[in-house]
């Protein structure tokens, strides 16, 4: 029979291994995203990202991409975010971070985003002038 600290210890280890399954199957294994073929192909980087979200997070970005990279603290005027998006507000600004990114990195965050299903990814003016990719909801997903 079993030993009670094993027959403990198995759910207790069992449950973040099966979390992190279904967290990467869901949003970073290549099996469950096409990428919609009416999506412009990603031009060679490097490409300027605006993030805002999960993204600020290093381990997350480090998932997601291979790397935590260098990101500055950037803001965006007139928006505010709401839930998992952006709305347009005149006077608000939304925190978050500026990456540089690789075309292969930006492809691996679109997958991540769900460009084309979730999101699209728009350009947009920073508070620096600058200018950046910026992912935004669809506007038909709750």
């Amino acid at each position: 029979m079993p030993s009670p600290r094993l027959l403990i210890g198995l759910p207790l280890l069992a449950t973040p291994l099966a979390i992190a399954a279904w967290l990467w199957l869901t949003m970073l294994s290549p099996w469950t995203y096409e990428r919609p073929e009416h999506l412009a192909p990603i031009g060679e980087g490097p490409h300027a990202l605006f993030v805002y979200g999960t993204l600020t997070h290093a381990p997350i970005r480090w998932l997601v991409y291979g790397r935590a990279g260098d990101p500055e603290p950037a803001s965006l005027p007139g928006y505010r975010r709401t839930g998992l998006d952006l709305k347009a507000c005149a006077d608000c600004a939304v925190a978050g971070l500026a990456l540089t990114v690789s075309a292969e990195e930006l492809a691996r965050l679109d997958r991540y985003e769900r460009l084309g299903i979730r999101y699209r990814r728009v350009r947009a003016e920073l508070s620096d002038g600058s200018t950046a990719w910026v992912y935004r909801r669809l506007p038909d997903v709750d």
